[in-house]
């Protein structure tokens, strides 16, 4: 990042992108009145106002980093958006790319022809290419892989044999190691020498003449001790390291619990061949919150805003499909006690109240739940614990509540067995949701899915129907 743009405020985003959006409206707007016009001039007038407009969006983007420009162009719809992605230097294609989603970026790689996919990739490094890789064209990938030098080519090949959830596939290859036995001030005359560090260089790696990983130097020691010091002497023997094949989100929370800004990558035999950086693991748990936000709506993947409706219906429609199902199922409760709803039309108004609260109460816990087992804190030691306590609370919850809205029941309809029915139903269902909302994101992942695949819509689907069912059931067997 240059000096002039690390100069600009993060909260200016949002007026730069006003601004973006405004000139583009102004080039519709002159284009629309120009096409109108009728004379001598008018092709020369249309020309010259185009080419001022687009002049000064240029000269916008220009001023921008990468990742504004990425949340500019994910704000845009698809035609706004591929005609300021024409506008952008060249030479920055590549770093926008792997700044924007993975919607984006389809809509963007589509876009371009196989010479500007090849110009925008060409300075990338191994890590950045292996991200983008799986979404070039297959010849494009192989022209590539053609042009990089036999070691480059080998970690291309590394990174893209492991699973995006793996360490291997985010690894950086840009580090510097150094020896145990030189001293720092040799360190410092051979750092001076190098023409820039790598990004988030906050330790150098210590490594022997096979590559296997002995320490870290971090930088704070090899400042602050004399210089004639060896590194051996100064060095971190234990530090935090991973393997290429561990799951990069169990890294990302230990980046979180030590305080990293890099890591080493070793191979079981020791050998160092990467390093995590802390870049890399900021996107990555953000990328597992929008995909845990996404999964509990149902949605299967992230979905460009601005994409078609067409596409935007194959994402969601399988899970409202799932929702239809178990709404029927939910009005085939309430059918099944369509004569006590009518012998006491308080049912119909008073019912809503316990499903609303008990799909609450039930996505709370199911909330909790799933944030429980991303951090590893659920296990089998603590499952029968974990239960027992949110069931304690739904007890207390329903009692509590459910006592509020059985007064008000008494006060409206001047029925104290109403009331109390309202009571014991709102606990009764508080407790399934509670239930289900263990059990749910449980059954899951024994089942090999994502906790989150889903669960709002499951434990909305069970609290209706139960809540239905117990509030129905209780009136018709002590009111009726």
């Amino acid at each position: 990042m240059t000096e002039v743009e690390a100069k600009k405020p993060q909260e200016s985003l949002q007026d730069r992108l006003a601004q973006v959006v405004e000139l583009l409206h102004r080039q519709k707007l002159v284009e629309d009145l120009t096409h109108r016009q009728e004379g001598h001039h008018h092709e020369r007038v249309e020309n010259l106002v185009h080419r001022q407009n687009l002049v000064e969006l240029q000269r916008k983007l220009d001023e921008l980093h990468p990742a504004d420009i990425a949340h500019i162009l994910e704000a845009l719809p698809l035609h706004d958006r591929l005609t300021l992605w024409q506008l952008v230097q060249a030479e920055r294609d590549g770093d926008i790319l792997l700044e924007v989603s993975d919607a984006v970026r389809e809509s963007l790689i589509a876009d371009m022809d196989d010479h500007e996919l090849l110009a925008a990739a060409k300075d990338m490094d191994a890590d950045e290419l292996a991200d983008l890789a799986p979404e070039l064209p297959r010849d494009v990938v192989l022209e590539l892989m053609e042009t990089l030098d036999a070691q480059q080519r080998e970690r291309v090949r590394s990174a893209l044999s492991y699973d995006d959830d793996q360490i291997g596939a985010l690894m950086d290859f840009e580090m510097v190691t150094i020896r145990e036995e030189v001293s720092l001030e040799v360190v410092l005359r051979y750092l001076r020498r190098l023409k820039e560090l790598p990004g988030h260089t906050d330790k150098l790696f210590v490594v022997d003449y096979d590559g296997v990983l002995k320490g870290v130097l971090p930088i704070k020691r090899l400042l602050v001790n004399d210089p004639d010091k060896q590194v051996g002497d100064v060095m971190a023997n234990d530090p935090v390291s991973f393997h290429p094949d561990e799951d990069a989100y169990d890294a990302a929370q230990a980046f979180e619990r030590y305080d990293l800004i890099s890591a080493p990558v070793v191979d079981k035999g020791g050998r160092l061949i990467g390093r995590l950086t802390i870049d890399e693991m900021v996107d990555l748990i953000r990328e597992e919150s929008e995909s845990e936000v996404l999964n509990m709506a149902g949605l299967r993947e992230e979905e460009d805003i601005f994409a078609s409706v067409w596409k935007s219906l194959r994402n969601r429609w399988s899970w409202l499909a799932v929702n239809l199902i178990t709404a029927f199922i939910a009005s085939r409760v309430i059918g099944l006690f369509e004569g006590s709803i009518e012998r006491l039309v308080a049912l119909a108004a008073l019912m809503p109240i316990v499903a609303g609260i008990g799909g609450n109460s039930g996505n709370q816990t199911i909330t909790m739940i799933v944030r429980a087992m991303a951090l590893d804190q659920v296990g089998t030691g603590n499952t029968k614990r974990l239960v027992r306590k949110e069931l304690a609370v739904a007890l207390l919850n329903g009692l509590i509540w459910g006592g509020v809205i059985g007064i008000v029941a008494f006060y409206l309809y001047d029925s104290w067995s109403l009331g109390v029915v309202m009571t014991a139903a709102m606990t009764l269902n508080l407790l399934l949701a509670a239930l289900m909302g263990v059990l749910i994101p449980m059954t899951l992942v024994r089942l090999g899915r994502d906790p989150a695949m889903g669960s709002s819509v499951m434990i909305t689907a069970m609290t209706d129907s139960g809540g239905f069912f117990i509030f129905l059931g209780l009136a018709t067997l002590f009111l009726l």
